[in-house]
């Protein structure tokens, strides 16, 4: 659910242009274009020949993708949305999709040449490297220029390489990491949808209702972050001092 860094409209808030929005809303332009003709999606805000994409473009975006998901037509989502809006439940439950997905990721993009690149990892980063961190998210590659979406990562690999370790090793292991925090954030959602949402959706709740449901998330984020870095810490912990004895009995 995170969210791209977009552009700073000048306000505090963020704006895409239109091929920028459907990226980070999963979804086709083409699609975005028809859901406007269609007036599920208000027009953007226009600065001589661009068009700017708003955060609640995306929130919309996000929610049409979700409802489409779940069986309903484009007819259908229009009427929810129609009616969401004139008994004023839409702004709500626009704000609680924002208030649910923000802040999850707070990182700082790092951008460089290929030629930075190649001297930040060595004789033994190759193209091929690059493509694998491309299709694992790690990193974005525009012509010759090259962004990690994280500084930290980009830190931390750096750092694993200098200590010897392969890069293709390294991407091995970031690719498991990421199949394990997957499943472990699906098990978070899934008891947060079935016992805080409830079975019926959002669609069905009271304003009463959805700010509980706000209170929830906003609780949610420090819980899950505090909880995986204390498992994995005690795990480290265990796994190291069984390395350690190890190594010291094959020295005995």
């Amino acid at each position: 659910m995170s969210t791209g860094a977009g552009t700073d409209g000048g306000d505090g808030r963020r704006r895409w242009r239109r091929e920028e929005v459907a990226r980070e809303a999963g979804v086709k332009v083409r699609n975005l274009r028809y859901y406007q003709e269609r007036g599920l999606l208000p027009p953007p805000r226009r600065e001589g020949r661009i068009a700017w994409y708003s955060e609640d473009h995306l929130t919309r975006l996000r929610l049409i993708s979700d409802l489409l998901g779940r069986g309903y037509t484009v007819n259908g989502i229009g009427e929810l949305l129609a009616a969401w809006e004139q008994g004023g439940g839409i702004s709500q439950l626009l704000g609680l999709e924002r208030e649910m997905t923000r802040d999850w990721v707070r990182e700082e993009p790092v951008t460089m040449t290929r030629a930075e690149l190649r001297e930040l990892f060595g004789p033994g980063a190759t193209a091929e490297h690059t493509r694998r961190a491309a299709e694992l998210g790690y990193v974005r590659v525009d012509g010759d220029r090259v962004t990690y979406p994280s500084r930290r990562l980009l830190e931390a690999t750096v750092a694993l390489v200098r200590q010897g370790m392969p890069l293709g090793e390294i991407l091995d292991a970031g690719e498991f990491v990421q199949e394990q925090a997957d499943a472990l954030a699906d098990r978070f959602v899934g008891l947060f949808r079935r016992h805080v949402i409830g079975a019926d959706g959002l669609g069905s709740l009271s304003a009463t209702q959805l700010d509980h449901v706000r209170e929830a998330a906003a609780a949610l984020r420090p819980v899950a972050g505090e909880v995986m870095a204390s498992e994995f810490a005690r795990a480290m912990g265990r796994r190291v001092e069984a390395e350690v004895a190890e190594l010291l009995r094959t020295e005995q």
